[in-house]
């Protein structure tokens, strides 16, 4: 059987996920570049022929370390599915001589170095300026049309993102932004590779979204994005999917497979998608190509990442389409032959929907919550009454414990505030979205308040969501297991998500 090295770090699909996928293919070594969430340890020891979690001091050169533990175990392939090890992998595999996204890797993963790619070719973009000191930054604002975003080049998850209205909001963003790149470092939630990542950001005019044209009913975002894989530098689109709107600034919440677009829109997305991948120079990976939406069809891009789209999107891929393209990326790695789809797949060819949404302490306009609450799944699975059919869950191994208090949304923060990650089967787009909404409205009342209150009582809380009468279909999540395999060395702490 074949080997395979995977580099495990934070964000991305879940690991339980990945793990399970990939072991049915080769025989899994396991680089925990990031401690195990706890959920998935056991799993992880049944899965994998090894794990090792390397001391500090062998972090110091990472290609190097991926290198000698592939060599040690043989590795036929090496993936990664973290965009922060997204850089490492890449320059592993060309030491390697395997299979992998290349050189061009970083242009996917440096902001500025993406958007001045995408300029040369002449795509669709916001107008921007690289950022490296507060004086680049006073300079691209009194040059870029307000309002503008300031964001981290080599950041995820939305962290870091920072709105400036007017010049003398300039400081203050910038302040904001250092502070929070330095916090998500310690979290684990930072470029592995490139030392001065940290220092790195590219400022951008915000463009005007707009769903209208685009979906046939409100509650859409204004923008979507293409799943898909590079395989010997081809660009093979998946699917496309679609979210609800973000949370200021610009935080997702939750993304839905697939998007309700019409075929010839779908089109034209998928498109652009191929072009901005093609300008990179992806060569063997996997593709999340993000895309906003405005008036008269106009799109702009927003980024690509030379990986999978993290939260659920690949679970949602495989429940929707039936397709596993972990296993089928870890096929293409190991020179497999591959029957990928021969063009993006819609709403036509779906089995159903599927969403994830990301718990996030704000209402369904972005307005915080009134008062701090903790984080019960039971309670939400008992109170919140979904559409006919659909099924709830939640991703343990991305979720705080019942009964933590949920984090005070922080708009710097992004997803890192986040309390939990639920998935959401239904029997079509419309119905997730329609759950989804009703769910993010229930939530703050149906929470356990954090500091009990006089006369509340949980058991009594009211029914939210679908008309009173209609029946609740939701699941309680459950673990897909492989074959047992040998040997493991124990971990630890959680996970958070990045998308």
């Amino acid at each position: 059987m074949s080997t395979v090295l995977l580099v495990h770090a934070k964000g991305g699909p879940p690991l339980g996920h990945v793990l399970s996928r990939a072991a049915a293919r080769a025989d899994v070594h396991l680089l925990a570049l990031s401690a195990l969430p706890p959920s998935v340890a056991a799993s992880a020891e049944r899965l994998c022929a090894s794990v090792v979690l390397p001391a500090d001091a062998e972090r110091a050169d990472l290609v190097s370390l991926i290198v000698a533990r592939a060599e040690a175990v043989g590795a036929d392939a090496v993936l990664t599915f973290s965009e922060y090890a997204v850089v490492a992998v890449a320059e592993a595999c060309e030491a390697l001589g395997l299979a992998g996204a290349g050189d061009a890797a970083a242009l996917a993963r440096d902001k500025r170095m993406m958007r001045h790619t995408w300029h040369r070719h002449g795509l669709p973009q916001p107008a921007f300026r690289p950022v490296a000191t507060q004086a680049d930054l006073h300079e691209a604002v009194a040059t870029l049309t307000a309002p503008l975003l300031l964001k981290a080049a080599w950041s995820a998850g939305s962290t870091a993102h920072q709105i400036i209205a007017s010049p003398q909001e300039a400081d203050a963003a910038w302040q904001r932004s250092r502070e929070t790149m330095d916090r998500s470092a310690r979290l684990g939630f930072a470029e592995l590779h490139v030392a001065e990542a940290a220092g790195h950001f590219v400022v951008e005019e915000i463009v005007a979204g707009d769903t209208a044209g685009w979906f046939d009913e409100p509650g859409w975002g204004d923008y979507v994005s293409v799943e898909g894989v590079v395989t010997g530098g081809v660009f093979r689109p998946v699917c496309v999917s679609g979210r609800m709107p973000t949370v200021e600034p610009f935080t997702e919440r939750a993304g839905i497979t697939p998007a309700l677009l019409p075929a010839g829109l779908q089109d034209r997305v998928v498109a652009l998608a191929r072009e901005a991948v093609d300008a990179l120079g992806l060569r063997d990976c996997g593709t999340h190509t993000e895309i906003k939406l405005g008036a008269d069809g106009r799109m702009w891009l927003i980024e690509t990442a030379a990986r999978f789209g993290g939260a659920m999107t690949v679970p949602q891929i495989e429940e929707v389409f039936g397709l596993d393209v972990v296993g089928m990326l870890v096929d293409h790695l190991l020179g497999r032959p591959v029957a990928w789809p021969e063009r993006a797949l819609g709403p036509e060819e779906a089995r159903g929907a599927a969403g994830s949404l990301v718990v996030l302490a704000v209402d369904g306009r972005g307005a915080a919550w009134r008062d701090r609450r903790l984080w019960d799944f039971p309670v939400v699975r008992e109170a919140v009454a979904l559409s006919e059919g659909s099924r709830l869950s939640v991703v343990p191994e991305s979720s705080l414990p019942d009964g933590s208090t949920v984090p005070v949304y922080d708009p710097a923060g992004g997803a890192n505030t986040m309390a939990a990650l639920c998935l959401l089967s239904a029997a079509d787009a419309r119905t997730v979205l329609r759950d989804f909404t009703a769910l993010v409205d229930a939530l703050p009342e149906v929470l356990p308040p954090a500091a009990p209150r006089s006369g509340s009582a949980v058991s009594t809380a009211p029914r939210y969501g679908s008309p009173a009468g209609r029946p609740r279909h939701v699941t309680a999540p459950t673990a897909s297991v492989s074959p047992a395999r040998p040997r493991v060395r124990p971990a630890v702490p959680s996970e958070g998500v990045a998308v």
